[in-house]
């Protein structure tokens, strides 16, 4: 998640000191696990069009309906449930 070829901090920020160019387009990470539950943090993942369709967040795992992919990524979710899982259960510990 740190690591800026996740792709997450070139949007958000976070309690992630080591990396000195973090993104302030969206909400900061920091407490994401206060702030959401993780239901909520997966959705958010998963499809976060369903909550703001206006969100310029990709859909990590949804594939249908999207407009805007690249050929060789269509049909393809970015992370894979597993992942998407493992990103919910670390979001979720951020709580401060």
């Amino acid at each position: 998640m740190a690591d800026r070829a996740s792709t997450c901090i070139l949007c958000h920020s976070g309690p992630f000191p080591e990396q000195k160019f973090q993104g302030d387009l969206a909400p900061s990470l920091s407490a994401a696990g206060s702030r959401w539950s993780e239901g909520q943090l997966r959705l958010r993942l998963v499809d976060a069009s369903r909550l703001n369709p206006a969100t310029i967040m990709p859909s990590y795992f949804r594939v249908e309906g999207l407009d805007r992919v690249g050929t060789a990524w269509r049909g393809k979710p970015i992370l894979s449930a597993e992942q998407i899982e493992d990103m919910v259960a670390y979001l979720a510990t951020m709580r401060e």
